[in-house]
């Protein structure tokens, strides 16, 4: 019997998959939920809340781009990958023209960034230039954090505090202590994310010399990481509404959390290329979520 063998999808879609669609959400929640109190603090702008939107997009797609190209370099995506497949291990995209389209979306999220310095002042700059530093810098450099056990810790400053913070102040010109509580959990649902893909990659991350904080402390601590980010995620809203800065609105979000049932039992009781169900459905939970805990806060 002959083996089938799968064609490589045209330049455009393997461009199209090179930059991780699903991974956006990670973008986007933050922008939200950045907009959501201004919104109902009436002091919303909506040009330059656009704006952060693009100049996240821009950075999350070069970070993506960046991943895959030094994650092959550095020998992390092998054939013995087990999640999703990538364009440069797969042959797809030259390692060159990889690099160059990270280096092309950071240049467009610069570009958008003069716009909105001007609107933010300081502040805007540092962030974005700190955030395109370290997005390059998970993979890359001399000290890619994502292979030194620093990339939950980056997940949750830059998709949670920097970016929802960021985002608020561009509509409101402060920062307030309301809206990095806000900030929580969005960049704790991107760590659960994150834990996923490392408790499935563990064996691979070893062989490539990826320590990761599962490499380091096992898959139970993965495990337990992704317990503890969905908790904490879950009580943030009910501390809002206790707390008297939210209205009952805020409990939206906890109407998704039957979504994290499934990714929950298919963390504890699978391993390796099937926890990319979980993967799936984690993203789907983080969406929700998001979206739910963004309409409660603009009420």
């Amino acid at each position: 019997m002959s083996t089938v063998v799968a064609a490589p999808p045209s330049p455009l879609a393997a461009w199209a998959l090179a930059t991780r669609p699903k991974t956006l959400v990670a973008a986007i929640v933050p922008v939200a939920v950045g907009a959501a109190l201004p919104w109902r603090e009436g002091t919303f702008s909506l040009w330059p809340t656009i704006a952060a939107l693009l100049g996240a997009l821009f950075i999350q797609v070069g970070t993506n781009l960046v991943n895959d190209y030094y994650d092959f370099k550095r020998g992390a995506d092998t054939a013995e990958r087990l999640g999703p497949a990538r364009a440069t291990q797969q042959g797809w995209l030259t390692p060159r023209a990889v690099i160059t389209g990270a280096f092309v979306c950071f240049a467009m999220s610069m570009l958008v960034g003069l716009y909105l310095v001007t609107v933010g002042g300081l502040p805007i700059l540092v962030i974005g230039l700190v955030s395109i530093l370290a997005g390059y810098s998970y993979t890359g450099g001399p000290f890619p954090l994502g292979y030194n056990g620093l990339g939950d810790l980056f997940v949750l400053v830059f998709f949670g505090f920097v970016a929802v913070g960021g985002t608020y102040w561009l509509s409101a010109h402060e920062f307030k202590a309301v809206v990095m509580i806000a900030a929580l959990p969005v960049g704790l649902l991107g760590v659960a994310l994150l834990a996923v893909n490392n408790t499935r990659d563990a064996r691979t991350d070893v062989l490539a010399g990826k320590r990761t904080l599962v490499v380091r402390f096992g898959e139970g601590f993965g495990k337990a990481e992704y317990v503890t980010c969905l908790v904490v995620s879950a009580l943030v809203p009910v501390a809002l509404l206790v707390s008297g800065q939210a209205k009952a609105w805020v409990l939206l979000p906890l109407l998704a959390l039957p979504l994290a049932l499934a990714p929950l039992k298919v963390l504890f009781t699978q391993t390796g290329a099937a926890l990319n169900q979980a993967l799936a459905g984690t993203a789907r939970f983080q969406l929700v979520f998001g979206v739910l805990f963004a309409v409660g806060l603009a009420q």
